[in-house]
């Protein structure tokens, strides 16, 4: 695990993207694409923004795949739709090409959703193991990461999958990948920031004994790849080390 901790927001941003571009363009290189998973939510639109904009140049946009790492249950035109920022703050400003982009289909039920995107991402990699390049994953201050919510069912599922599961606490269904799916990517990056976040961290970080169940960000250790959190001064204020 890589640990990176910053005094400014904007600091983070820049290092994050530079990470972001160093994958992207290793990957072109070598595979002559890059699968990358995006992360819901309000953290990333500045992120995706000064992607499509002052850092548009540094990759190849026609050569990347985009997809969703979890989903609202809610209609793709609706403003919690993970789908909808992501097109309004990154894709649409650069262009993307429609079958480059994989959204999750919620005019569908949850689990026939789960199922379809499973299908779709499957048929991408022709076959081969699901390996993303590069996953973004966000924390709740409950230390939840994609949709994977203390207590829910998609805690204990083994497969290398995406999921429906209904999370309690909001009264609502969510779609999303896995833990062992998002265990078997290359590269992993937590974007984390705020106070409000730095209880949540602790636990998930320093935590002498895992509790996964209760703090589900503590799922994530990649079986063949990397992980690096990405985090500001307020969100890495609580941690001993």
């Amino acid at each position: 695990m890589n640990l990176l901790i910053y005094k400014t927001q904007s600091e983070l941003f820049e290092d994050l993207i530079e990470y972001i571009v160093t994958i992207a363009n290793q990957s072109i290189a070598e595979n002559g694409c890059f699968n990358f998973v995006l992360t819901g939510g309000n953290s990333p639109k500045a992120l995706y923004e000064l992607l499509a904009t002052t850092y548009r140049d540094k990759i190849d946009w026609s050569k990347v795949y985009f997809f969703f790492g979890d989903e609202r249950n809610v209609l793709p035109n609706h403003e919690s739709y993970n789908g909808l920022m992501a097109k309004r703050a990154i894709l649409d400003p650069l262009n993307i090409a429609e079958d480059h982009i994989f959204y999750v289909d919620t005019t569908l039920a949850p689990e026939k959703a789960a199922i379809e995107y499973n299908k779709a991402i499957t048929a991408h990699f022709n076959g081969a193991d699901i390996i993303f390049d590069l996953i973004l994953l966000g924390m709740g201050d409950d230390a939840h990461t994609a949709s994977l919510f203390p207590g829910t069912s998609i805690l204990d599922n083994k497969e290398v999958e995406i999921d429906s599961v209904f999370v309690e606490k909001l009264s609502t269904y969510r779609i999303s990948f896995t833990a062992p799916l998002i265990n078997k990517a290359k590269n992993i990056a937590f974007l984390v920031f705020g106070e409000s976040k730095a209880q949540a961290v602790k636990h998930v970080i320093e935590a002498p004994k895992k509790n996964t169940k209760l703090y589900p960000s503590q799922l994530i250790n990649p079986v063949d790849g990397s992980v690096t959190w990405f985090l500001d001064d307020a969100a890495a204020a609580l941690l001993d080390n």
